[in-house]
């Protein structure tokens, strides 16, 4: 099933996501109903308060990037804690599905060491570093209720205010469901 993406101005967006233990109902057919919403909405990652569930689970499916330099990753994130980010900070530009049709540049470190469990709650604690743990701290960061325009300057986000608006009324074209703010 493909669920509706929650759209920017919704405070679900804003909760921090709570951990789960392996008797969550119905995990399994969430995280399948997420992979294919993220692949119907052309993402390259999702994380469940996105789709209305204030949990702390995101996936990453770096595939679609088709720089052939990155390394790729498909993994699931369940119960997830960065602990440490490191290295060069560089730019790219951003994107999301909650926020569409805005891309802005955003630094991040190149590195990260995150503490996380997989789909079968088995616990891993692994580096990343580039594209993959770029996406990661996108994603990471949906599941403690930050967004990646967060990170832009007063004045960049001043000048996107009308179009954040325009989004969280259903002003945004996009060729998937989303879900208004209430």
């Amino acid at each position: 099933m493909i669920f509706p993406i929650v759209a920017y101005g919704d405070k679900i967006l804003r909760k921090i996501g709570v951990e789960i233990s392996v008797d969550y109902p119905e995990l399994n057919q969430l995280i399948e109903n997420m992979r294919e919403t993220m692949e119907n909405a052309h993402g390259v990652g999702l994380a469940a308060p996105q789709v209305g569930k204030s949990i702390n689970l995101f996936m990453v499916d770096t595939s679609a990037f088709e720089d052939k330099t990155y390394t790729k990753l498909k993994q699931i994130f369940i119960n997830s804690e960065i602990k440490e980010e490191w290295g060069e900070e560089w730019e790219f530009e951003e994107g999301c599905l909650s926020i569409p049709l805005i891309r802005e540049n955003v630094k991040r470190h190149s590195n990260l060491t995150i503490r996380f469990q997989d789909e079968n709650f088995k616990w891993h604690e692994k580096d990343f570093d580039g594209m993959p743990a770029r996406v990661i701290q996108h994603e990471y960061d949906h599941v403690k209720g930050k967004l990646f325009v967060d990170y832009l300057s007063p004045l960049k986000k001043r000048l996107l205010k009308n179009k954040l608006i325009n989004i969280s009324k259903g002003g945004a074209d996009v060729d998937y469901k989303m879900r208004l703010p209430k």
